[in-house]
């Protein structure tokens, strides 16, 4: 109890007087463990005697990398459990810093430094976790790296095939059968027997075949389209030999084709895009007009909604399913190549995705987004593009080349687009490229008049046949041509 009022006035004193803390302020620890440091050599290191020493370290959590501390704790658990004591002191001197970091001051945990900045697209969190020890008992199975071999596995002889950028001479059917026109004739090679026979033979020595292509419907896989110089196209049942129709209306050579169940679209010379149904007598349904100069590539979507056209005009043409009836103008019309396009390919991996090859002022593969016609990317080759052709299994491409390269084939791992081999044997430009129902062998033809057979999508496991020929030509007639001769 307050009894007089010198005592009252001493309690108002004390209470505005400022508050004082047990605590020592930082700057006064710090000054004091110095202080202690030099006067008291022989104290351990990093004790003070004064008040401060009792002070606990409370890190700053906003300069912790948590990650980081955890990551080198569990490979140091990992090293002590495998028995490692070197290891295990190594790591924890990682992570507690040495004797000569103690004796600058820097305690258990220093976070003084901040990690470095991680690179763009680059994840630290799935580094740190993926080599601690959870990760021992989930391994990743990689499979063996797949053969490709350098050589061809067989090699036939194709006299008297044509020497010209504009035509497409080859077609591999899903019947596992071989079509290939030699100027006038046409051959059918059985990939399964080796047993080839001729198809047709025109009359008139002064004119050739222009293009072939084998249906893709079931149920009539057998059947074969024949385009010829004059501008005819003729359709043959391959197993009987017999031809079932001919469909006129191009002025000019019909250098492609290509089917869309039953309707066969046609591109000549003439510059003319015909679409014919072939179950009807009035089979011309559709002209599609677009290109200014001859027609050289053709190539339905898989799914049977667009259709892709390449013109010497150095355009591209893709054509809506849906309104290819009457007189029809193309959808999108694509101008950044320098060059006649001919190699057309759709992607199997992804829809409305469609790689293009330009000639031999051009030099490149071009991919397209053909829903709305955007330029996604372009691969500069060096060399005449001829042919290109998708690895169904793989997120692979195939191409192949003639003026300005090596008459190579490149095999492209997509979308990065390097390059993963180089296939070499052709001595002329290689003209067309086909690839056989097993989706493994490709086959390719080259002015140098040869038809080469590689393992190019195949190679985990080698079925080498040694049955086959070593000739595909108009002079012979006989159905079995003698045994292969590799080159």
């Amino acid at each position: 109890m307050i009894h007089d009022s010198t005592e009252l006035e001493q309690v108002f004193t004390d209470i505005n007087a400022p508050m004082q803390s047990s605590t020592l302020p930082r700057w006064q620890r710090k000054a004091l463990q110095r202080s202690s440091k030099t006067n008291t050599p022989t104290k351990a290191k990093g004790k003070s005697s004064s008040k401060a020493g009792n002070d606990r370290f409370i890190p700053k959590r906003s300069a912790m990398d948590m990650d980081v501390s955890s990551f080198l704790m569990k490979k140091a658990d990992s090293a002590d459990e495998n028995g490692d004591t070197n290891a295990y002191q190594k790591k924890l001197g990682s992570l507690f810093g040495s004797e000569s970091a103690k004796e600058k001051g820097h305690r258990v945990l220093a976070f003084k430094n901040k990690a470095p900045k991680a690179k763009e697209g680059y994840h630290q969190a799935k580094v740190l976790y993926s080599q601690s020890s959870m990760s021992k008992n989930k391994r990743t199975v990689r499979m063996p790296p797949r053969h490709i071999p350098s050589a061809p596995e067989r090699v036939l002889d194709a006299p008297d095939m044509l020497d010209d950028y504009y035509l497409n001479l080859l077609d591999w059917g899903a019947n596992n059968t071989l079509a290939v026109a030699l100027y006038g004739a046409v051959y059918l090679w059985n990939s399964d027997s080796g047993e080839i026979e001729e198809l047709m033979n025109l009359e008139d020595e002064n004119s050739y075949v222009s293009s072939v292509k084998w249906v893709k419907e079931a149920g009539s896989q057998h059947h074969l389209a024949v385009a010829m110089d004059s501008g005819a196209v003729e359709l043959w049942d391959a197993s009987k030999l017999k031809k079932v129709r001919t469909m006129r209306g191009h002025r000019e050579r019909v250098g492609a084709m290509s089917w869309n169940s039953h309707t066969l679209s046609t591109g000549s010379r003439d510059t003319s895009i015909f679409n014919h149904d072939v179950r009807i007598a009035q089979h011309h349904v559709a002209s599609l007009v677009g290109h200014t100069q001859e027609v050289c590539g053709l190539e339905w979507s898989p799914d049977g909604s667009t259709l892709a056209s390449g013109g010497n005009d150095n355009v591209v043409c893709l054509w809506d399913a849906r309104r290819c009836h009457g007189t029809v103008k193309p959808k999108y019309q694509l101008t950044d190549h320098n060059a006649a396009v001919k190699a057309l390919a759709w992607c199997p991996h992804q829809r409305n995705v469609l790689a293009t090859g330009g000639g031999t002022a051009d030099k490149c593969i071009k991919f397209w987004n053909t829903s709305n016609g955007a330029l996604l990317n372009s691969v500069e080759t060096r060399s005449q593009v001829c042919a290109l052709l998708w690895n169904p299994n793989e997120k692979e491409l195939l191409s192949s080349h003639g003026m300005s390269g090596d008459n190579q084939l490149c095999l492209w791992k997509y979308p990065n687009m390097n390059k993963i081999t180089e296939l070499k044997g052709h001595t002329a430009r290689v003209l067309h490229l086909s690839m056989g129902p097993k989706a493994n062998t490709v086959c390719s033809a080259g002015a140098d008049e040869t038809l080469r057979f590689w393992n190019v999508f195949g190679g985990r496991e080698r079925s080498v046949s040694k049955k086959g020929a070593t000739s595909l030509s108009r002079r012979h007639k006989s159905k079995k041509l003698g045994q292969l001769r590799l080159r």
